[in-house]
């Protein structure tokens, strides 16, 4: 599993507005996306995402990251706080789990494009469903579920055109043992799910 971070994202607290960093862990055999929130970049918040992560889909063997000095695709605010991780604690907690930890060497960005690639897609899709609105946590935290359930929707076989052919394989057809059925998104006291008002 390939795990990094994007971000950051501005949500509405109150009257005012916070940063939240979305967290990816990617499969590596079958490119399966399970996204997390963190509230913010320190080594605790990363383990607590980890933690839920594992609570829903069970420990990888091994775990792959880019080191904090060459995060190719993140922020300069995230490379600067992933400098001053500990990796050692991360390690030490993976271990206790019985997953091997391994940090990408420095200066090898290259080695984390499966983990880059996705994080492109949930930009491209975060873009289209938001816009420029802003959104509170709990509404945040529905998006990153319909992200990543377009994003496990998408076929691992050539669809056709011809009707009689089976429906494509997708990774959510492997992850769930059936279809994810697409459902439209649910109205509340005139807010729509995605945070617009009517």
């Amino acid at each position: 599993m390939g795990v990094d971070y994007f971000g950051s994202i501005l949500v509405k607290l109150r009257r005012s507005q916070v940063k939240r960093y979305g967290c990816v862990f990617t499969c590596l055999a079958i490119r399966a996306v399970h996204i997390e929130i963190a509230h913010d970049l320190t080594t605790d918040s990363f383990i607590q995402a980890f933690s839920r992560f594992v609570s829903r889909q069970g420990p990888p063997i091994e775990v792959f990251s880019d080191n904090g000095t060459n995060f190719r695709g993140a922020e300069t605010e995230i490379k600067t706080a992933l400098e001053k991780w500990n990796p050692d604690r991360i390690d030490n907690c993976l271990k206790t789990r019985g997953i091997k930890c391994n940090f990408n060497p420095p200066h090898a960005s290259h080695a984390g494009g499966v983990w880059e690639r996705m994080i492109r897609s949930i930009r491209r899709i975060l873009r289209a469903l938001l816009g420029s609105q802003f959104v509170d946590d709990e509404t945040l935290l529905t998006l990153m579920g319909e992200v990543e359930k377009i994003l496990n929707d998408r076929p691992l076989t050539p669809p056709t055109s011809d009707s009689k052919d089976p429906e494509p394989l997708t990774l959510s057809k492997l992850l769930l043992l059936r279809p994810n059925v697409c459902v439209p998104p649910v109205e509340s006291d005139a807010v729509h799910v995605y945070g617009s008002k009517r």
